[in-house]
């Protein structure tokens, strides 16, 4: 790694989203964009003039400019941000995402490009990429994601002089307001009729029931344990999750928390621990039958997907029994969106948000009525 400094040039200020920006060419031949900060409004002492914004890009364009070595490519960053992952802790889950994101998105796209030769228009041109092929919002913004960590670790690390994902325009990611769940009758009629007289029966019906009754997400339920369902309290508390082959803190916001647990569901799990080998309190409860060990989450899915067949039933996911409980709770009306919140585990209201329009509401068709009257 070498340092120069800049190559004679002008550069150029211009504005976005209510703030300056600084644009010029590096004496390593690529461009490089920096927020000078926030547009003065007439008026007022706040943010910078455009002529305290040309002083500062000057300033900046003074100042060593790191010339990076090109064997620092968007694989070879990714793989050192990997290590970073680990070394911090995070979950199993989210260091595959992000080896996924670059082994499948970014790797394969930028090739051997130098990291520091990627400009905001190349960051682009993945955005489009991505989208072509099909990837919806959510997942293409979490793509950038990964790419802009990788470029804030070589702006610690000295590879750039600038992180261009900072600049580019993400596609908004509209919410999904479409809910799939199962009525009562399809529920009944899966729990009746879908479960199979074999050895995985007598842990289908109560893990399907306490789906429904208590709306927990699926790996919340793979690892639960015996000593988690209180009944006394008739409640089960949401201590962990087993996502990815590894058990890891449940995805509420305060971290544990506390669900109704039914009297009909709390019955069903007595009939599943008189039966079941593993029945201590460290034990899982939704074991697998032979070893104690958690299920499979495409396991899972599967005997559920046959379940609904041989009951007859319009094939849903397993996370929409979830939604199943969010939508009949909400139906109830005895339940506010804030209490609903919390028994679901949404770090953010606006989720729990999707279950309002299933909320009845007093008198509001006798006043539509009235007026049209």
């Amino acid at each position: 790694m070498s340092r120069s400094r800049r190559a004679n040039g002008a550069g150029s200020v211009y504005i976005k989203h209510g703030s300056y920006y600084g644009r010029w060419l590096t004496a390593a031949g690529g461009h490089t964009n920096r927020k000078l900060g926030k547009v003065r409004l007439p008026g007022t002492s706040d943010g910078l003039t455009r002529r305290q914004a040309e002083r500062r890009l000057r300033e900046l364009m003074d100042e060593i400019v790191v010339v990076t070595d090109v064997s620092v490519t968007v694989g070879v960053g990714g793989r050192a941000w990997l290590e970073v992952l680990e070394a911090k802790g995070r979950s199993k889950s989210h260091v595959q995402t992000v080896e996924s994101h670059l082994r499948v998105h970014l790797v394969p796209f930028f090739k051997e490009k130098p990291l520091d030769r990627i400009a905001e228009a190349d960051v682009t041109r993945l955005i489009v990429h991505l989208r072509r092929r099909g990837l919806n919002p959510k997942t293409v913004r979490n793509i950038v994601s990964s790419l802009h960590s990788i470029f804030e670790l070589g702006l610690r690390r000295l590879w750039v002089s600038a992180n261009p994902c900072k600049l580019v325009d993400l596609p908004v990611a509209e919410p999904n307001s479409e809910i799939r769940y199962l009525k009562q009758a399809e529920l009944v009629a899966v729990l009746e009729r879908g479960i199979p007289d074999d050895a995985w029966g007598p842990i289908e019906r109560p893990l399907y029931l306490m789906a429904a009754m208590t709306g927990l997400r699926q790996g919340e339920l793979l690892g639960l344990r015996w000593l988690d369902l209180d009944g006394r309290a008739r409640k089960v508390r949401v201590r962990q999750a087993f996502v990815r082959g590894e058990f890891k803190a449940p995805k509420s916001r305060r971290g544990s928390r506390g669900v109704p647990l039914a009297a009909e569901l709390h019955a069903a799990l007595d009939e599943l621990r008189f039966v079941s080998e593993f029945t201590a309190d460290d034990d899982l409860v939704f074991a697998h039958p032979e070893t104690g060990k958690p299920l499979g989450r495409s396991f899972v899915y599967r005997r559920f997907k046959r379940a609904c067949g041989r009951a007859g039933v319009r094939v849903v996911r397993f996370h929409d029994l979830r939604h199943t409980f969010g939508t009949r709770v909400a139906a109830s009306g005895e339940v506010s969106l804030r209490t609903l919140q919390e028994w679901m585990g949404h770090r953010d209201a606006k989720t729990t948000l999707i279950y309002a329009d299933y909320q009845p509401a007093e008198h509001e068709s006798e006043i539509v009525g009235r007026a049209f009257r």
